[in-house]
């Protein structure tokens, strides 16, 4: 059964009259068309029992048939009023859909009242959220291996930034090595802003790399990836810029610990939580409790951050092919912030990184 396919048997089995799709993720995920509209609208409308149709930019028309997509394919011009053409292309099928299926983590007011006011009658009753969730948990073998891909250019990455380490660079001079370096390989796209940051600037988990000069003795973070063939990769590895002191070697090697701990716990049927748990009660056992401040890890496939959350209260039992990372971090603000990350997928008897940048503390030679 495809994706599609069950979609439809969910709106049979729940009574509902058409779907509507306007992540522009989830639509590539069911239609094998990629694109970003930005403010114009892309939608896919899923029926139970009639073929679906995808209503584009004009602009994007010829690009979606170039795909190999079976079923209708509707542009609009952007002086058009594209929820007005949506329903005379949905009229022709239902005249009045009262029960709708929605994606409620992600569509707009806006556009909601643009559905509302085409059809007042509409009752937004379905959630696709955590049906599309579930169906994008267990990844495909095809799926798997561009994830695979794209974690050999994630490895390409950190190497090219370790080798970019040097007096007088800053933390954005790393970044424009690291991405230089991908596009000449035509790797054109990252999956988020690579984040490098260094000495006390490590303790901000996600703070943006800044125009500081990276400096000798100093951790530095590297959480990068990319995106290849609409997947993509996320990983963190933390190096030293010379010798470094004692403390900051014990919180690297408690980190280390905790995250080899959790992944190595990884196995069909062990809750997502016990994961968190094993990694945390490492770090607070070794009195940096209070410095792990986010989950464990999260999902992902299409983006970075996908469903589910591995942390506490989530104990939902591991399958082979979930997708995920795991990525314990010490932040101690003022001094030092190390996280140690890579995304693995569940296998029958364990799991498998997407990742192999080593993740021995590795002490990059001052130059």
């Amino acid at each position: 059964m495809s994706h599609l396919d069950e979609i439809q048997q969910w709106l049979v089995e729940k009574h509902l009259d058409i779907a509507y799709i306007s992540d522009f993720r989830n639509i590539a995920y069911f239609t094998g068309f990629e694109s970003d509209p930005i403010e114009r609208v892309l939608a896919l409308f899923i029926f139970p029992d009639h073929e679906p149709f995808i209503f584009a930019p004009a602009l994007e028309v010829e690009s979606v048939k170039k795909v190999g997509w079976k079923y209708p394919v509707y542009g609009y011009l952007d002086h058009e009023n594209p929820y007005a053409l949506i329903k005379e292309h949905i009229d022709k099928i239902n005249k009045n859909p009262e029960n709708w299926a929605i994606e409620k983590g992600n569509l707009t007011v806006e556009r909601y009242e643009s559905i509302k006011n085409q059809y007042p009658n509409a009752k937004f009753i379905g959630d696709l959220t955590p049906i599309i969730e579930k169906e994008k948990l267990i990844k495909t073998p095809d799926e798997i291996k561009k994830l695979e891909i794209a974690g050999q250019w994630a490895d390409f990455a950190f190497e090219t930034g370790f080798n970019a380490l040097k007096k007088n660079l800053s933390e954005q001079d790393i970044v424009a090595e690291i991405q230089y370096a991908l596009m000449k390989k035509g790797i054109m796209h990252m999956s988020f802003d690579t984040i490098i940051k260094s000495g006390k600037n490590a303790a901000d988990p996600h703070g943006a790399p800044t125009k500081d000069l990276i400096q000798p003795h100093e951790m530095v973070l590297f959480d990068l990836g990319v995106v290849y063939d609409g997947y993509i990769s996320d990983a963190t590895r933390t190096v030293a810029f010379g010798e470094i002191d004692d403390k900051q070697k014990d919180i690297y090697k408690v980190c280390l610990e905790a995250q080899l701990a959790a992944q190595d716990a990884v196995k069909p049927g062990i809750p997502a939580s016990k994961l968190d748990e094993i990694a945390r009660n490492i770090i607070d056992k070794a009195g940096y409790g209070e410095y792990f401040i986010h989950r464990l890890g999260h999902g992902m496939g299409q983006s970075e951050h996908e469903f589910p959350s591995i942390m506490e209260g989530n104990d939902m039992e591991l399958k082979p092919g979930m997708c995920f990372s795991i990525e314990p971090g010490i932040y101690i603000p003022g001094f030092a912030g190390v996280r140690i990350e890579d995304c693995v997928h569940v296998t029958e008897n364990g799991c498998k990184p997407f990742t192999h940048t080593s993740k021995d503390l590795k002490i990059i030679p001052i130059k």
